[in-house]
């Protein structure tokens, strides 16, 4: 799956997948073939946090 390149817009995949399909984001990152701490990375370079007990970036 290609995710989308702007900020906002892979916010929004990627807690809509959390919420609705991934118990984890190991387990999104494992499904689509992601390093899950290069996605952590990526995501806090755009200010957003992984909050592990809601399942969402913030």
């Amino acid at each position: 799956m290609d995710l989308p390149k702007n900020p906002m817009m892979l916010l929004s995949v990627l807690n809509q997948k959390l919420r609705d399909f991934y118990p984890s984001l190991h387990e999104l990152c494992d499904d689509l073939g992601l390093s899950e701490k290069d996605l952590i990375t990526l995501m806090s370079s755009y200010g957003f946090m992984y909050n592990e007990n809601t399942r969402q970036f913030r």
